[in-house]
């Protein structure tokens, strides 16, 4: 079996061994390879390698050939969504590059599958994408490159039944002895809880835990699990229990630091909230620009704004890092939340200029999955996000609850798609039209009946029951 770990990386006959040969002669690129993979599941730039990028690097250095080394590194940095092929021709050359390699080498199938799963993501066609990664695990059920692409791809997507079963299908083909073995189990687990099996996801998650009390992926499905039950002290609790475990994880711990941040503005405790904000968040969205990282931001000011806590200063230190991807357009949800900056800090210039240039790209989207989706969901939600500002309470209102039960197709997790929820929830609430708040209090039974016991759930009922006396 080969070995992906960081201490014993698996050289070329490792590979041909474990039933995934890499097209190859040099054996550094190949345990270079073993290493970058490992670093993206387990969500950690291992210094002492040079990090992802260092190992890339050096991968490509050793074999300036070697298809799946460009696979791995420009698909991370497509698979990332930080860029567009339309706006950054490095990224565009480097796709390009990794296609022609695949197309004029004697490579394997599911090499060749690979490298075409990389330029449909990058063209925006992700259910494409995804569906060739497929076709790579129907053979090579442990392919883990392909495995954790297709789940990423599912999330952006908003394809919740799809992560799921995709790990599912794969998990008999492993067995515990395997080298990141534990790590299916986060995977797996998130998919559980994103269609709502959440006993099933705690327990398998937690089983990953037993195993490797580092994982941060299951570290952060437990998270999901006590948000959406609204299980606000046990979340506490595990978080500040697990911390040393998951805090170097520096692709994920902000992340997680989010989650943290969530339980507090569920207590209404909005001083802790920003405390790990300025603390944790902050500073490591400016260190690593990551968009994850960078959409939790935007995501956590947002929610602390509609609680009615000030944070515009806060705006401001995030709109640098937010503006240079005013026209990326790759998804709807960096997009929605790219937006709630320019917003924040009221440069009327910067969101106009996202939204006209949305709007023309999305006038002839071809096979961009996204901008298939932008005039009757895109447009809707940003619009939404425009007026609330405004507002035009009635408006928001208007806009939102035809597309309400659509808001999966942005993509991201119920926990992140949340925050528009609750913007359709206040709107109706200040809405000056009666029927809009009658619809709150609805929707606040809808909300209570799925998370009961949820604290911002009461002050909200509370709320819209006196405003409709």
């Amino acid at each position: 079996m080969c070995s992906w770990t960081l201490l014993h990386s698996c050289g070329l006959n490792a590979w041909q061994v474990e039933g995934l040969p890499l097209s190859t002669t040099s054996n550094e690129a190949c345990k270079l390879y073993d290493a970058t993979l490992t670093q993206y599941v387990t969500w950690r730039n291992d210094q002492t390698l040079g990090g992802l990028e260092g190992c890339v690097s050096r991968m490509l250095d050793a074999d300036p050939n070697f298809v799946m080394g460009h696979v791995i590194g420009t698909g991370l940095e497509v698979i990332g969504t930080g860029s567009s092929i339309l706006r950054n021709q490095q990224l565009a050359s480097a796709v390009k590059r990794t296609v022609e390699l695949a197309q004029t080498q004697d490579i394997t199938p599911r090499e060749k599958l690979h490298a075409s799963a990389i330029e449909q993501f990058s063209k925006g066609c992700i259910p494409k994408a995804c569906d060739l990664w497929e076709e790579i695990l129907l053979e090579h059920p442990t392919d883990l490159l392909a495995l954790k692409f297709a789940h990423d791809g599912y999330f952006y997507l908003g394809y919740q039944v799809q992560m799921r079963d995709s790990v599912a299908r794969v998990l008999p083909h492993w067995k515990p002895h395997m080298p990141l073995y534990s790590y299916l189990k986060g995977l797996y687990s998130f998919g559980l809880l994103e269609t709502r099996f959440y006993d099933q996801a705690e327990k398998v998650a937690k089983e990953g835990l037993a195993l490797t009390p580092g994982d941060a992926w299951s570290v952060h499905s437990v998270a999901h699990v006590h948000e959406m039950r609204a299980e606000v002290d046990k979340g506490l609790k595990f978080m500040e229990s697990t911390e040393k475990d998951w805090n170097g994880c520096d692709m994920l711990a902000c992340h997680n630091y989010w989650h943290w941040a969530l339980y507090f503005i569920e207590k209404g405790e909005y001083e802790a909230a920003l405390e790990i904000y300025d603390e944790q968040i902050a500073r490591r969205f400016v260190s690593s620009g990551a968009m994850l990282d960078i959409v939790d931001a935007c995501s956590l000011l947002y929610r602390l704004e509609l609680e009615g806590v000030s944070v515009k200063e806060r705006w401001r230190e995030l709109l640098p890092i937010t503006q240079p991807h005013t026209e990326d357009h790759v998804l709807l949800f960096n997009d929605l939340h790219f937006l709630m900056t320019s917003l924040g800090v009221e440069e009327q210039g910067l969101t106009q200029r996202l939204l006209e240039s949305l709007r023309k790209q999305a006038e002839d989207p071809g096979e961009h999955h996204q901008l298939q989706l932008a005039w009757d969901l895109g447009l809707a939600m940003c619009q939404a996000l425009v007026e609330y500002r405004q507002g035009n309470y009635s408006q928001v209102v208007e806009l939102l609850r035809p597309i309400r039960y659509r808001f999966s197709q942005i993509g991201g997790s119920d926990a992140q798609r949340d925050v528009f929820s609750q913007l359709l929830i206040h709107a109706a609430m200040r809405s000056e039209r009666k029927r809009h708040r009658m619809l709150a209090r609805c929707l606040l039974v809808e909300r209570d009946a799925v998370r009961p016991n949820s604290p911002l759930t009461d002050r909200l009922i509370q709320r819209a029951n006196a405003m409709c006396v």
